[in-house]
């Protein structure tokens, strides 16, 4: 038997010839080299016995009566339970056009009678190898195709889960720079944390709502909370609008900063812009009465200290004597008004339009002389 047959299901190999003589001497050959042989002395016969058996192999005659083996092969290689089996075409017709037509109509290889005992063996065993090949080959694929296909579904499951982390990582990062500058949250991604740091020169804006506590004893706890998102929405607006930072509200307080944790060249100039934008969107607010809503603003201006505190909900936050004077330009200011120390004054004075106050006492400073910021000229 031929090595490359598993030695439980051996190769058969179906023998199509109108002369018994040569069908009983090659089914002698074959079956001595321990392949299973099926016979059959016409072209018609040789169609069904394929149909019924699929053969491993076909040895095939060309000049039978009714149906030659032309017109055998033409039929198998059109049916697409048949054609992939292999059509060896055994017959006394020598010419080199008889030959090209036997592999026109799919034969994979012609043996010219008389034949000898060896060679047909050979060529028999040869064809099987290829068979055999193809087949492991047609197997290769198709566990390659597998792996391809199961690479692709994990490539598209990594895929999923990525897309999944980037959209985790973007609300997380959006939700960080909710809470600090893009500056401070850059640099805590890169692990490298954040030191507090000294400003030389910044401005800091305070803004509170006149009235608040009354305002506050009059409508529910939602409506109160509903009222004042809608007002520090807008300076939210006004902030990225005026490329400042926001630091944090404290109750009806807006507090705002210019010129850190990034350097700004008019931080001063850009903060009164921002107030006089504040008083405008103010005027669009009225009380559950209908009364007109105002708010107080104060602004400072020189050194600050900068940096973030605590490790949970924490916060980035301003020190020094200049929130302080902010702080005091706002609660000693008055409704509608923008109060501003003699600091920012002499800044702004070629630009905007300022009104002296006079001088008031700031605790911790003495008296000051302070001005109403009022518009720009």
């Amino acid at each position: 038997m031929n090595s490359n047959q598993s030695p439980t299901i051996p190769a058969t190999i179906l023998v199509v010839d109108d002369k018994p003589d040569n069908v009983r001497l090659l089914s002698t050959i074959l079956t001595e080299q321990g392949y299973q042989v099926r016979k059959a002395l016409n072209g018609k016969r040789a169609l069904a016995t394929v149909q019924e058996f699929p053969p491993t192999l076909i040895l095939l005659d060309i000049m039978m009566p009714e149906m030659n083996g032309y017109e055998v092969c033409t039929q198998l290689k059109a049916s697409p339970k048949t054609c992939l089996i292999p059509v060896i075409f055994l017959s006394a017709l020598d010419d080199a056009s008889d030959k090209v037509k036997a592999f026109d109509v799919g034969a994979v290889d012609y043996i010219t009678k008389p034949f000898q005992d060896k060679e047909v063996l050979a060529r028999v065993a040869n064809q099987l190898i290829i068979q055999n090949q193809q087949r492991l080959l047609q197997e290769q694929t198709k566990q390659l195709e597998g792996c391809v296909e199961q690479l692709q579904n994990e490539i598209k499951d990594r895929q999923t889960v990525e897309l999944a982390l980037r959209l985790a990582q973007n609300k997380s990062d959006h939700l960080l720079l909710n809470i600090l500058p893009a500056a401070i949250v850059e640099n805590l991604k890169k692990g490298e944390g954040y030191a507090a740091e000294r400003f030389e020169s910044a401005t800091v804006l305070f803004a509170d709502i006149v009235d608040f506590t009354s305002l506050a004893a009059r409508i529910s706890p939602l409506e109160l909370v509903n009222f004042l998102n809608k007002i520090f929405s807008k300076f939210d607006e006004l902030t990225e609008k005026h490329g400042l930072e926001k630091i944090k509200t404290i109750g009806d307080a807006y507090m705002v900063a210019g010129g850190l944790p990034v350097p700004m060249a008019d931080h001063v100039g850009a903060i009164a812009n921002m107030a006089l934008d504040m008083q405008d969107a103010i005027a669009d607010f009225k009380t559950d009465t209908g009364e007109p809503i105002q708010i107080r603003i104060g602004i400072s201006t020189g050194p600050v200290v900068a940096g973030v505190i605590g490790t949970k909900k924490f916060i980035y936050d301003l020190w020094g004597d200049t929130v302080n004077v902010a702080s005091r330009m706002e609660c000693q200011g008055l409704p509608g008004y923008i109060q501003v120390t003699s600091a920012v004054c002499e800044q702004l004075k070629e630009r905007y339009v300022l009104e002296e106050r006079g001088a008031i006492a700031v605790k911790g400073k003495g008296e000051l002389i302070v001005y109403w910021l009022k518009a720009k000229k």
